[in-house]
């Protein structure tokens, strides 16, 4: 039985995902740039990939599962890298026409994919749900909403949650912080379907890691509580635009620094709570 969604009722507020609610515990001025100003921001080559890999995965599990096989995978690569480059015109300017390193770049998405296949063999199961968008509204109204990797659902009901990571195993921070977006996908599944998901899946495709988590209901209570104040500090930002940069060394990777007052830039002026749409995820937000 697959995984209800709620994607016809009309989103009445802002939602809360992963990685927005990940943005503000980290920084709430980046917060503000990427969901409240929707600042663009340039992608990068390993994002794109992700991007490749992910939809591979999903177009692999589409198939018979006799003819889920490196080779296969292998050979989608291309044509997922068209057909992302199609849906987003900004990829195309990664590399100039007749770029060798695009061939170098697709060779390492292929690696990336024998490394998928180096920590499970897809033809031995098929998936509940794969790329599944979910929203669930928390009684304190908080709308949630994300997308999982892929849902698989065993014979005899229990859940699994599965992410794939095209990066290598992070250290403890990286970590906390896949694992926060793995309970985020776990609280959500067992408010749609009233089952406490099994087990928490991250897959590390450049290292061939696998890392599993087995989560509790009075810990996804204790997460929704957490969920529920991240929310209610944003509302609280969003009446004044107070979002207030916190300097770490990540600024360093932040496309906006040069727009933070934390080095001695100058934000754009708010422009107010942003319109009912803010909060969904792009593909980028769901890989790493």
């Amino acid at each position: 039985m697959a995984v209800p969604t709620i994607t016809e009722r009309p989103v009445r507020r802002p939602a809360l995902s992963p990685s927005r609610a990940g943005d503000f515990k980290q920084c709430p001025l980046l917060y503000r740039f990427r969901a409240v100003d929707r600042l663009p921001e340039k992608p990068t080559r390993a994002q794109v990939r992700g991007t490749v890999v992910h939809a591979v995965l999903e177009d692999l599990f589409g198939l018979p599962a006799a003819e889920r096989l490196p080779e296969t995978a292998r050979a989608l690569v291309g044509p997922a890298w068209e057909r992302v480059r199609a849906e987003r015109p900004e990829f195309a300017e990664l590399f100039a026409e007749g770029d060798p390193e695009q061939e170098e770049w697709l060779a390492s998405a292929e690696e990336l994919l024998d490394g998928y296949f180096g920590l499970e063999d897809p033809r031995r199961f098929d998936p509940d749900a794969r790329e599944l968008l979910v929203e669930w509204e928390l009684p304190s109204g908080v709308l949630l909403r994300g997308y999982v990797d892929r849902v698989d659902v065993a014979p005899t009901g229990e859940i699994r949650v599965v992410d794939y990571k095209t990066g290598a195993a992070p250290r403890q921070v990286g970590e906390a912080k896949a694992l926060f977006q793995m309970k985020f996908y776990a609280l959500v599944l067992w408010r749609l379907r009233g089952v406490v998901p099994r087990q928490l899946r991250l897959m590390y495709l450049a290292d061939r890691q696998a890392l599993a988590y087995q989560p509790d209901e009075a810990e996804l209570a204790r997460f929704e509580r957490t969920l529920e104040a991240i929310w209610d500090a944003i509302l609280r930002a969003a009446k004044t635009g107070d979002f207030r940069p916190n300097p770490s060394r990540l600024c360093d990777y932040c496309d906006h620094k040069a727009l933070c007052p934390a080095f001695d830039g100058t934000p754009p002026p708010y422009p107010g709570w942003p319109e009912p749409d803010a909060g969904v995820e792009t593909a980028l937000d769901r890989v790493d």
